[in-house]
């Protein structure tokens, strides 16, 4: 029982010499707890037998007999710093779960669309074939449109160097086969980049669909759907 005063005077008579304790703190402590409370750095600023009004919302700890922290708390700052942490991680984690459902259900699908690798490639050659057929519909749109803007233009053209004067509707008929002409360009280019677009994915899926069959691991891959 000795012992244990006079490491609690030892504890007391050091938190004395720091200024971290008031008589008033010190009877409190010798009794049994001690409350010390800190600034906004985590600095302890104060000690005594309660948290003063002005630092109630300041992190705290308590302190028994001897010295030992028992017990602490957040500050009001440190509460909602440590809130949004754990909203941050609850919102990636819902993410990744959400994103490995996704790419659960559509490795599944990708097994189930496709019994072999070749029908994959006989797939996206289908795919293609279908471009194709657009593609030269929209060159055959876009010869007839050529021939009718070089005609406007041509008239056009003609009149200019015989210093004559372009009629309004001739003007319009230049816009107009312009914009037809222009138009069916943009199309047939994007044909072609979506060409190409199938046969990333298909390659892709091709890729997935060895790796599941092999039993290599995807996680973290981005998931794909497969679709007859």
């Amino acid at each position: 029982m000795r012992d244990l005063t006079v490491r609690t005077a030892a504890v007391l008579g050091t938190l004395a010499a720091l200024g971290m304790l008031t008589l008033p703190g010190a009877a409190t402590a010798a009794q049994g707890k001690i409350v010390c409370w800190k600034d906004a750095s985590g600095k302890v600023i104060g000690c005594g037998d309660k948290v003063p009004p002005e630092f109630e919302s300041s992190a705290t700890k308590e302190l028994d007999g001897r010295g030992l922290t028992r017990k602490t708390t957040e500050s009001a700052e440190e509460g909602t710093q440590r809130r949004t942490r754990d909203q941050d991680a609850a919102r990636v984690k819902a993410e990744e779960e959400r994103k490995m459902m996704i790419q659960k259900r559509q490795d599944t699908a990708l097994l189930e669309t496709y019994s072999n690798e070749q029908e994959i490639d006989l797939k996206r050659d289908r795919d293609l074939q279908v471009i194709n057929l657009q593609v030269e519909e929209l060159n055959s749109a876009l010869k007839s449109a050529m021939a009718r803007y070089n005609d406007v233009k041509g008239r056009g053209d003609a009149l200019e160097k015989n210093k004559k004067p372009v009629t309004p509707a001739l003007q319009d008929d230049i816009l107009r086969a312009t914009s037809d002409k222009e138009l069916l360009e943009e199309r047939i280019e994007a044909k072609q980049k979506e060409k190409e677009e199938v046969r990333a994915r298909y390659a892709e899926y091709k890729k997935r669909y060895v790796d599941l069959r092999t039993g290599v691991s995807l996680v973290g891959q981005t998931p794909v759907a497969a679709k007859k």
